[in-house]
């Protein structure tokens, strides 16, 4: 809110030096004093001049035209030369000087607010800053030819040479930097940060310069609310709350829908192919992850809220899969103690049948084909040798 002092004021504090100067008085005064407490010096300055107070007009034609108007101050040649206004300051060859009711208007600079007729609390600081404004209110130029082609636009602020210098009626639209801005004309509430930041003729956007393109490998992701508020993250456990595992909520992901698409042209004139989710899709299975705009409609996902549930599935599925793992190795385990209990067992049998094919060879070697003799002479031998007499079953 723009803070004024009282004009009442003002005039009380000038009469009171007025009285309290007459000792001090400079012999011979200096010229240029008027009735009311206004001051002229140059040709036709404050020529008009009826009831107005406090004017102060320093320059060729400067406040010309003002007859009632009061607390003005006019310093270079035509300065506020069709001024019937009041509180307004011009410092500068044509700085408002075709103002006629504009009130509060600060012009700094050659030909600053040089259109400026009925417009009020506006500031231009720099040569030809707001010079085509009309009638257009509480806006603020600061450089050379900023808001240069404004007329009717409000509440406008430029700061830098040129910055928003091609705006002619927008309103409510920010350019900081040399030549910011330069592509709005028309449209409201556009934010351009950085010089040379075009910007776009497209109501309610904001470009800011120097981001795209550049890294910042330690960062972290910035993130704005429906209040505009800009801000990150934090991950901290000194500002949480209710700590405690996620356990199952994250299934919950096994319901969403992925898709493809593509945004409308006003949004994307270039119908770039997209992927992702959609909000009100997600607000049936999960609200917590939808983003909401100042209505509580929803408008964004919070995706890196998702993210952080697909790591816990993922943790989840991953125990499941050590579990499995530990099964498994188990049972392999279990299977090569067994292979190696046949593998044993094989090689016993493996012995005994080579034994057993070798005392069968033995046998065949001594027994001849008629048996008998052969057999009485194997167990002579086994009886001289001190060994029990062998059987023989004839099973003829």
């Amino acid at each position: 809110m723009k803070t004024k002092v009282p004009s009442t004021l003002i005039t009380i504090a000038l009469v009171c030096f007025a009285v309290v100067q007459n000792t001090q008085a400079l012999n011979p005064p200096p010229d240029g004093g008027y009735p009311g407490g206004n001051t002229a010096e140059g040709q036709d300055a404050l020529l008009s001049l009826t009831s107005g107070l406090y004017n102060t007009a320093l320059g060729l034609f400067s406040l010309r035209i003002n007859t009632t108007g009061s607390f003005n101050t006019a310093t270079g040649a035509g300065t506020l030369l069709s001024n019937t206004g009041s509180d307004n300051t011009a410092t500068g060859a044509g700085a408002l000087l075709s103002n006629t009711s504009g009130v509060s208007n600060t012009a700094t600079g050659e030909s600053a607010l040089f259109f400026n007729t009925t417009g009020t609390n506006n500031t231009a600081d720099g040569s030809g800053a707001l010079l085509k404004n009309t009638t257009g209110t509480d806006n603020t130029a600061l450089g050379l030819d900023a808001l240069f082609n404004n007329t009717t636009g409000n509440t406008n602020m430029a700061i830098g040479n040129s910055a928003l210098n091609s705006n002619t009626t927008g309103s409510d639209n920010t350019a900081i930097g040399f030549s910011s801005g330069f592509a709005v004309t028309t449209a409201n509430n556009v934010i351009c940060i950085g010089a040379r930041v075009a910007g776009a003729n497209v109501s309610n956007t904001c470009y800011i310069g120097s981001i795209f393109g550049q890294t910042s490998s330690a960062g972290t992701a910035v993130f704005i609310n429906s209040d505009g508020k800009l801000g990150t993250t934090t991950s901290s456990k000194r500002f949480k709350e209710g700590i405690k595992p996620m356990d199952k909520t994250s299934e919950s992901l096994f319901s969403l829908k992925p898709v493809s698409f593509r945004y409308k042209k006003e949004i994307d004139p270039a119908s770039t192919s997209q992927f992702g989710l959609v909000a009100e899709d997600v607000e049936k299975v999960n609200p917590a992850l939808v983003v909401r705009d100042k209505d509580g409609k929803p408008y964004s996902v919070r995706y890196d809220q998702v993210n952080a549930m697909l790591l816990n599935e993922f943790l989840r599925e991953h125990r499941t899969v050590q579990q499995h793992e530990a099964i498994i190795a188990q049972v392999e385990s279990n299977a090569a103690k067994q292979e190696a209990t046949i593998a044993r067992q094989q090689k016993q049998i493996e012995a005994l049948t080579e034994g057993l094919q070798k005392v069968s060879a033995q046998l065949a070697a001594a027994s001849p084909p008629g048996g008998g003799l052969e057999a009485s002479k194997f167990a002579t031998v086994r009886i001289r040798g001190g060994g029990p007499a062998p059987q023989v079953v004839n099973n003829d």
